[in-house]
């Protein structure tokens, strides 16, 4: 079996030009090095260097395999550095802003386990469904849905397969029935959001083809709010129904609090991301973060109760 040790030798021996300059180098005694080269030709079966009492050179067997033996000693300090940066400590202040449900149910407790792994790290945190922006406010990364409008900004996607369910407590159901298409949300009290000065009162969904394709209904109710929160607590309350983020709404559908009208894969596109001011912002942090919401994501959106297409 070849020696990383041998192959070192053998490198920096080729580039010294002698056993003596390679082992003073690596602080090795001459003959040391000169056991570690013939070590290596042995379990390669040729001679590497081709020694005199005078001088000595590279083989041409030596010389086509010296770029490979680089290569095997770089690959392996690249991967040491990368084990290196990952067990590194992350510290210092992270700021982050998050959107209002999302953030206080289901972001709180994951950051909470995030920072449990990295301690020295302190977590400012802005909940909040208005608009952030980014550079005035002085944060490190926003959570938010939907696609940038704002291409200065960088985008790292979170969970891109993110899609909105319309869903209504069972209590409401038993009072008002259950609408079979999304054209029948015409008929009941539909629970709406404003961001911004725009309501979200028009709900998409993505029917198959035979079906009508893309359906966009118009929807009202008595309720409407600026805080995605709200809007999640009247649906539990039974007031109405929402339209949500799956994100938001997992756990209610998994303990049946609340319930999917149509088919998941219905549902309008509602990717979330983690938005960054620029790529300047992207430090060891930022990129731990990320990959750690990645990986809840995956795990809190797997196996959703509802029904299928």
């Amino acid at each position: 079996m070849i020696r990383i040790d041998d192959l070192q030798v053998f490198v920096q021996t080729a580039e010294a030009g002698s056993f003596s300059a390679a082992a003073r180098l690596l602080d090795l005694t001459p003959a040391l090095a000169s056991s570690a080269v013939q070590r290596l030709e042995r379990e390669l079966g040729l001679r590497l260097l081709v020694r005199s009492t005078r001088s000595m050179r590279l083989s041409e067997e030596g010389a086509r395999y010296l770029p490979h033996a680089r290569s095997v000693l770089a690959a392996l300090a690249a991967g040491q550095e990368a084990l290196d940066q990952g067990r590194a400590e992350i510290a210092g202040p992270l700021r982050l802003s998050v959107p209002s449900d999302l953030g206080r149910q289901v972001l709180l407790p994951w950051l909470d386990d995030f920072q449990a792994e990295h301690p020295r790290l302190q977590l400012q945190l802005r909940v909040s469904d208005r608009f952030t922006d980014l550079f005035r406010a002085a944060v490190d990364a926003g959570i938010r849905y939907g696609q940038l409008a704002d291409s200065g900004l960088v985008s790292l996607p979170l969970a891109s397969d993110n899609r909105r369910i319309a869903c209504a407590a069972p209590s409401y159901l038993e009072r008002h029935g259950r609408p079979a298409t999304p054209a029948e949300l015409r008929q009941h009290n539909c629970l709406r959001y404003v961001m911004g000065e725009h309501t979200h009162e028009r709900w998409s969904f993505h029917l198959p083809s035979a079906q009508g394709g893309l359906q966009t209904v118009p929807v009202r109710g008595d309720r409407i709010s600026d805080d995605g929160e709200v809007v999640r607590r009247w649906a539990l309350s039974g007031q109405g129904i929402a339209y949500k983020s799956a994100l938001d709404v997992a756990e209610d559908l998994r303990t049946g609090r609340l319930v999917a009208l149509f088919p998941l894969d219905w549902g309008e596109p509602a990717p979330l991301q983690m938005v960054c001011p620029d790529r300047a912002s992207l430090g060891p942090a930022i990129q731990r973060l990320r990959d750690f919401l990645v990986a809840r994501c995956v795990a809190w959106l797997r196996e959703l109760p509802g029904p299928r297409a």
